[in-house]
């Protein structure tokens, strides 16, 4: 009975494969395009937020023009190919080698020179961590194994950072919070400890699926009561548009992780069962 009562949970988990992937692909899609809208210099002049400058807007890119362009034309179509399945293997692998490089190149040396500042920390490891999720789309059986423990770790790493920063900051990153829920403290403090705990899951591949959808929801959660409203509220700054969708590759990325690993758990199952009844068939 428990051996049943685990596999229809891992069924059940093994649906998230599908929303997740187009939920991290519509992720990636939206940032290329966003990238090619605002790739521009001068935004004051073009009823952006102000205070933007030169834009590619991802906040790992330089503000180089025609880097922006360029850059943003890749993620479309890499995007593309998540959300239509085509080249999958390929398109997941070319953009977590595209995010890590500028997350090393380009903020890597930024954030070496504000170590204890949190706003760095996070957008060094941001990109880090998407590029991770990436690797991991095609699923354990798709990429070498020494890639499919790599991104683990490196998802690990910065989840247990992200998770630790909102332990450093429960109060102000509490006043992120909409007003209307209560405990904001306890949110944050709490949200802190999914961090931490879905990085140990993932890390060592310990009930993997619960620890991956736990964390895409969470980030569900935040795309639909936080970041939403805050770009339906500033929809001309590009930082609250990155940020949505930032929030949004967390969301589908894990989940379709959650999905893969559950899917592969029931095949699991399944063989022993078979071996099982073979053995008792003897």
């Amino acid at each position: 009975m428990i051996s049943q009562g685990r596999t229809q949970t891992d069924q059940t988990l093994h649906a998230l494969a599908a929303p997740g992937r187009v939920i991290f692909s519509l992720s990636t899609l939206g940032l290329g395009i966003e990238t090619l809208i605002f790739a521009r210099s001068n935004g004051a002049n073009s009823g952006l937020a102000p205070d933007y400058k030169v834009i590619p807007l991802l906040p790992w890119l330089p503000t180089v023009q025609w880097l922006g362009y360029l850059f943003g034309a890749i993620v479309v179509v890499l995007g593309a190919c998540l959300l239509l399945k085509r080249g999958l293997r390929s398109a997941a692998l070319i953009l977590g080698a595209l995010l890590f490089v500028c997350g090393l190149i380009l903020d890597a040396p930024k954030y070496a020179v504000h170590l204890g500042d949190m706003g760095f920390r996070t957008i060094f490891l941001e990109p880090l961590g998407i590029a991770a999720l990436a690797w991991l789309l095609p699923g354990r059986d798709a990429i070498p194994t020494a890639l499919d423990r790599a991104s683990r770790y490196i998802l690990a790493v910065c989840l247990i950072v992200f998770g630790v920063d909102h332990f450093l900051a429960l109060a102000p990153i509490g006043t992120l919070i909409p007003k209307w829920i209560p405990l904001h403290v306890f949110w944050i403090a709490f949200f802190g400890a999914v961090f931490i705990a879905s990085a140990i899951s993932i890390a060592l591949d310990v009930l993997l699926p619960w620890g991956a959808a736990g964390l895409g929801l969470m980030f569900g959660i935040w795309v639909i009561t936080l970041h939403g409203p805050r770009v339906i509220h500033a929809w001309h700054n590009p930082d609250e548009w990155s940020s949505m969708l930032i929030a949004v590759a967390y969301w589908g990325g894990p989940w379709a992780l959650a999905g893969v690993a559950a899917r592969r758990e029931v095949s699991a199952d399944g063989n022993r069962f078979q071996l099982q009844h073979s053995i008792q068939s003897s």
